[in-house]
């Protein structure tokens, strides 16, 4: 079935393209002869070139679609090639220093991510975080406001409104157990956690909420809201918020640093690899430099 879709989805394909007078054949590696599926001038793509572009398990309608427009992508970049080197005069010596430069550019980096990956420590410890936290305090400085609490958003017709109404804003353990079953069933979106920092405007999008014309003089006067649109209800907890500009509290950018942290780790190691193969060619004679 396979066979037949992709002979059918490049015959269709490239009569178009290019017609089907031209048959090119050639010998693989084993001697035995291979025809093209598509050629694009003096360029020919055959069929051993195809191996490995469909993922094995593929179904046979998606696997035709990636050959065609693997095929598609190979004719309209030989064409590209072939009309630049009639409008310009390319040094070819260059473009070649240039492709050896990006080959071992490609094989560096394969093996710079391979030792990263296998000396990188990924722990990192509180203290850690909340140190680089102190010392660039300065770079947190918030683009949004945010807030901690709790929201939750429910079609009209569910039930039990005003018992949902007394345990989103209840302490109580038991009724937390019994919010978080009740919004599993029948809340449209819900946040409980009010230990969580949020977006304000995520949190409000596609609400009422949103038309607020300002929203900092909002957050300061209003703790606990109930409200409404044509098919939805929302409710709001706000327990405690941040507005934008000033500096961001460490958990709403904890994520963010463990981050930087990581990657700082990296560009460390990046280094140290470099250096580390760097002097032991020295020390082994393996580099100089002839005046």
């Amino acid at each position: 079935m396979y066979k037949k879709i992709f002979r059918i989805s490049i015959l269709l394909f490239f009569t178009t393209l290019f017609g089907c007078e031209f048959i090119q054949m050639k010998q693989n590696e084993g001697g035995e002869e291979t025809s093209a599926v598509a050629r694009a001038n003096n360029q020919y793509l055959y069929k051993e070139d195809l191996v490995g572009i469909v993922p094995q398990g593929m179904n046979p309608e998606d696997s035709a679609q990636r050959v065609e427009h693997y095929i598609n992508s190979w004719a309209r970049k030989q064409l590209l090639i072939n009309e630049a080197r009639n409008q310009i005069q390319f040094n070819e010596a260059e473009i070649e220093r240039k492709v050896l430069d990006y080959r071992y550019s490609l094989l560096g980096y394969e093996f710079q991510q391979y030792y990263i990956n296998s000396h990188l420590d990924k722990e990192i410890s509180d203290a850690e975080i909340q140190q680089y936290y102190e010392e660039n305090i300065d770079n947190f400085v918030l683009k949004q406001n945010i807030i901690r609490g709790k929201y939750v958003k429910i079609p009209k017709q569910a039930p039990k409104v005003n018992k949902l109404k007394q345990m989103i804003r209840s302490n109580d353990q038991h009724d937390f157990e019994e919010l978080k079953s009740y919004c599993l069933s029948f809340a449209t979106s819900y946040q409980l956690y009010d230990s969580v920092w949020m977006v304000f405007d995520d949190v409000i999008k596609d609400s009422p909420l949103a038309e607020v014309p300002n929203k900092v003089d909002y957050l300061r006067r209003n703790k606990t809201i109930e409200t409404s649109d044509e098919n939805h209800l929302y409710y709001y907890i706000i327990v405690e918020y941040r507005i934008s500009d000033n500096i961001s509290p460490l958990e709403f950018v904890r994520d963010q640093i463990r981050n930087i942290i990581l990657n700082k780790r990296k560009v460390e190691l990046a280094k140290k690899l470099e250096e580390d193969v760097y002097q032991k060619a020295i020390q082994e004679n393996r580099y100089e430099i002839y005046n």
